[in-house]
C-alpha cells in the first residue's frame, strides 16, 4: 500500500574534471528531472489508471482524500489482480461491477460476487464532496447486517451509470432521508420499550398503544432536533439533474475516484444482455490494468 514514483532519471556523467562542469551538469540533471516529473501529471496530482476491457479502454482518476482505497487500487493494478477478471454484475442505468478474483476461471453460468482478497478496507466517506454522480468509481461491500461499519471489499469495485432525476424527485429524496433519520430514532425507542409494548398488545389496549406511540415519536423528534436537516449540495443537485447518478448510495459506499475517459465504453458495457443474476451473457473481460500516474 506504499506509493512509489513511476520513474526516475539517471544522468550519466563521465570524466568530469572541473568543479564548475560538475555543478553545471548537476544543475541540468535537476532541471530535467523536474520537467519530466511534470509530464502527464494532473493539476491536482491525482493518480490515473487505465482499465483495458474487451469493450474498450476506461481511464479512472483516484482521489487523494481516500488514501486507503487509492493505495489499494494501485497495488492491485500493479500486481495484476484485476487482469482476466470480468464485469460480473451489470445493471443498466445503475452501475457496472467488477473485481471478483473468482471470475477469472468462472464457468459460463457460475454465480459471482463472493470472491475477495482476504481483507476489507475501512470506509472513507468524504461526503458530500465525493458522491455517486455518473462516472463515479466506488467500492463494493457486504451488507450492513454483517458489515455495520460499511467496510469496503478489498478488490471489488463499480462504476456508476445511474439515471437523471428531476427537481421534484430530488426534493422527495431529501424528505425521505430526513424521515429515515426520524424513523431510526423511533425504532430504537420501540426496541427499548419492547416489553411494555408487547404487554399492551397482549391486553389489547389500543388506547394505551396509541399513547405509547405518540410518546415515543415525540421523544424521537426531541432526540434528533439538533441534527442538521439533510439537503443535497448545489453541486450534487446539479449533477443528479443533469448527468445523473445513484444518490441513494451516498454515504453507504466509499466513492474513491471517477472516470475521466471512456464513459462511452462504460455505457456500452451497461447495455449488454445479462442473465437473471445480472451477469453478462457474453463475458466482458478486463484484459489489463495499467497505472498511468501515481
Amino acid at each position: 500500500m506504499y506509493l512509489r514514483p513511476l520513474y526516475g532519471l539517471r544522468l550519466k556523467m563521465c570524466n568530469m574534471r572541473k568543479i564548475f562542469a560538475t555543478a553545471l551538469a548537476l544543475s541540468a540533471w535537476l532541471m530535467l528531472n523536474v520537467q519530466c516529473s511534470m509530464v502527464n501529471k494532473n493539476d491536482d496530482g491525482m493518480a490515473r489508471v487505465k482499465i483495458e476491457t474487451s469493450k474498450g479502454d476506461i481511464i479512472v482518476e483516484l482521489y487523494n482524500d481516500t488514501p486507503k482505497h487509492k493505495a489499494n487500487f494501485l497495488k492491485l493494478a500493479k500486481n495484476g489482480t484485476y487482469e482476466g477478471t470480468l464485469f460480473h454484475r451489470v445493471i443498466k442505468d445503475f452501475m457496472i461491477q467488477a473485481g471478483d478474483p473468482n471470475s477469472k476461471t468462472a464457468t459460463k453460468d457460475q454465480q459471482l460476487g463472493d470472491g475477495d482478497v482476504g481483507y476489507t478496507i475501512p470506509a472513507e466517506f468524504v461526503y458530500p464532496k465525493r458522491f455517486h454522480k455518473r462516472g463515479a468509481l466506488a467500492a463494493a461491500r457486504q451488507g450492513d447486517q454483517v458489515n455495520p461499519k460499511k467496510e469496503s471489499s478489498g478488490c471489488q469495485f463499480y462504476i456508476v451509470t445511474g439515471q437523471v432525476y428531476n427537481d421534484s424527485t430530488i426534493v422527495n429524496m431529501e424528505k425521505r432521508k430526513n424521515y429515515n433519520v426520524l424513523n431510526a430514532a423511533f425504532t430504537q425507542l420501540v426496541m427499548k420499550n419492547r416489553d411494555e409494548i408487547l404487554n399492551l398488545q397482549k391486553k389489547g389496549d389500543e388506547k394505551a398503544l396509541m399513547a405509547m406511540q405518540d410518546k415515543l415519536l415525540a421523544q424521537a423528534r426531541e432526540q434528533i432536533k439538533d441534527e442538521p436537516e439533510f439537503k443535497f449540495t448545489p453541486e450534487q443537485a446539479e449533477a443528479y439533474t443533469t448527468i445523473g447518478g445513484t444518490p441513494h448510495l451516498d454515504g453507504e459506499y466509499t466513492v474513491f475516484g471517477e472516470v475521466v475517459e471512456g464513459m462511452d465504453v462504460v455505457d456500452e458495457i451497461q447495455k449488454v444482455a445479462t442473465n437473471p443474476a445480472d451477469r453478462p451473457i457474453d463475458d466482458v473481460v478486463i484484459k489489463k490494468v495499467t497505472v498511468l500516474e501515481d
